[in-house]
């Protein structure tokens, strides 16, 4: 339906109701914790805290990747963190995270341990780390680097704006709606035409970007993620749809996928993951 009801916004904004949709338990306009709770610490050098949303899914195929590539430094705990119960405001999380976020994540391999919160900043410094998944070329890695940055800023558009009032806003309002979709559909088209004459984001190899980048829109494409695929019509965008496919096939990331994942085929649901077994 469409909300013609004309709104005027007040001289100053007051938060004293409810914000309606699937998320509203949890949203509120000040930061910090809601309650005491210490996080737990397995064996293992990295410990992930998070949800397998598409910004978790980035740094559980980057890791699963870097454990297939032969990288044992990568091993890693996985913890869940339900941001729909809130998990994500507990002190343990937001002295890593003070963004109150999913994913954050330790790296135990070093004193101190570091804390690292943000999707693209986990990626790049795993990347590092590791000396994997970003090209040693100059130009090469310039270019995995500026299309992870165009994730991190383009998939809010996709999440917050078309994500959230085409699935999960308590009214279907059509302003909003038409303005998300023709800008999601425009993010669609600009990774169209680069994989056009590219296999991967970044050229020939495949990269961090493609990490960051395929849980959303590759997820989009698919149907994987907001069910939307006949109303945005992504049949149109071939390039996105073969670059998709082609990675769902890889075996790291259909495990990374599964991590901390609490909906959908009960054999896809891995809630917590501390050994490679817990995938078989």
């Amino acid at each position: 339906m469409t909300d013609s009801t004309e709104y005027t916004p007040p001289k100053v904004w007051n938060w004293d109701k409810e914000s309606g949709g699937k998320f509203a338990n949890i949203n509120r306009p000040i930061a910090g914790p809601t309650h005491e709770k210490t996080l737990e610490i397995g064996e293992h050098p990295f410990q992930l805290y998070s949800l397998a949303t598409p910004n978790g899914q980035k740094v559980t195929i980057m890791l699963e990747e870097l454990l297939a590539a032969g990288h044992k430094g990568a091993e890693y705990d996985a913890w869940l963190i339900d941001i729909r119960e809130g998990d994500q405001f507990g002190s343990g999380f937001v002295d890593i995270n003070p963004n109150s976020k999913i994913p954050a994540l330790m790296d135990h391999s070093v004193s101190p341990p570091q804390r690292l919160f943000e999707s693209g900043s986990m990626l790049l410094y795993l990347a590092e780390k590791f000396g994997a998944f970003l090209s040693k070329d100059p130009a090469a890695r310039t270019e995995a680097i500026s299309w992870l940055f165009w994730q991190m800023g383009s998939a809010p558009y996709l999440g917050g704006g078309f994500g959230h009032f085409y699935t999960y806003a308590p009214v279907k309002i059509e302003y909003a709606i038409d303005r998300f979709t023709m800008e999601a559909k425009r993010q669609l088209d600009v990774l169209n035409r680069r994989l056009a004459d590219n296999e991967y984001l970044a050229g020939d190899e495949y990269s961090i970007a493609d990490m960051a980048v395929w849980p959303w829109y590759g997820g989009v494409a698919v149907g994987n993620v907001y069910d939307a695929e006949e109303f945005l019509q992504t049949h149109e965008y071939e390039h996105v749809l073969r670059w998709a496919k082609q990675i769902a096939k890889r075996d790291a990331v259909q495990r990374g996928r599964r991590v901390n994942r609490t909906w959908g085929e009960e054999s896809d649901q891995v809630k917590e993951r501390h050994s490679a077994s817990d995938l078989d």
